[in-house]
């Protein structure tokens, strides 16, 4: 099982050869300089500690009340 889920598009933004910058806008790569967070190239490494993953919408708590006429 993966973490996450399995179908994670690839992104420098969470690969493990590159490093955010200090204004989170661009990412610097070990093998190609600074790039686009949503670049990939054919030397990317998934690292899961690297992603943060979207938050999930609050669903508001029901009682017996709302549902009666």
């Amino acid at each position: 099982m993966k973490l996450f889920g399995g179908n994670i598009d690839p992104a420098c933004e969470y690969c493990e050869n590159g490093t955010k910058t200090s204004d989170g806008q661009m990412v610097l790569c070990i093998k190609n300089g600074v790039v686009s967070p949503f670049y990939h190239c054919k030397k990317y490494v998934y690292s899961p500690l690297l992603r943060v993953p979207k938050k999930n919408v609050m669903i508001p708590k029901f009682n017996k009340k709302d549902f009666m006429y």
